[in-house]
């Protein structure tokens, strides 16, 4: 019989390490948020954890952090939107990663047939209902069905946003 030891547990920085190593794409979600005086208002905040989850029905989810300036709002908006970043949006994603809505800038933002807010350029677009909210440790997961979408991207190579190994990075043939 072999003897083996397990392995040392992993800490919160190793871990975090590791997984920067995992390429992702950069997006935006946004909503409509009513202001103070229930002026309409748009929210964004930028998102690297998008995932597919499922076709029948159409899923989509993505992790808000529990301690994110916005939580509250985030987590219960019924409909939101998700904008997939070119690579030259670099500069968005980073004011839309600030906490709170202080650097919104609002021509940054076009509306979708459906009225949603989305990020002006983006290569691409979801416009979700929100479909369960699931808590999973120091975030949120928030499913979303896929109620319309739209590629945006003219060219025949798009380039997207990356996100790999703590850098933004440019995604493309």
């Amino acid at each position: 019989m072999t003897d083996t030891n397990p392995a040392d547990p992993a800490t919160q920085a190793e871990f975090r390490k590791l997984m920067s190593l995992f390429a992702t794409g950069v997006c935006v979600i946004s909503f409509d948020n009513r202001g103070g005086a229930g002026e309409p208002g748009i929210s964004g905040m930028t998102v690297n954890s998008l995932v597919s989850v499922s076709l029948d029905p159409m899923l989509v989810c993505w992790s808000l952090q529990n301690s994110a300036s916005q939580y509250a709002d985030y987590s219960q908006a019924e409909e939101f939107a998700i904008s997939i970043l070119a690579d030259e949006q670099q500069a968005l994603a980073r004011r839309y990663a600030a906490r709170g809505d202080a650097a919104l800038i609002p021509e940054d933002f076009t509306r979708t047939a459906r009225g949603l807010p989305v990020i002006a350029g983006a290569l691409a677009t979801i416009e979700c209902r929100r479909w369960a909210v699931y808590p999973a440790g120091d975030h949120t997961m928030i499913l979303g069905e896929v109620m319309a979408m739209e590629v945006h991207a003219q060219e025949e190579h798009p380039r997207a946003l990356g996100f790999f190994n703590g850098h933004f990075r440019s995604i493309g043939l």
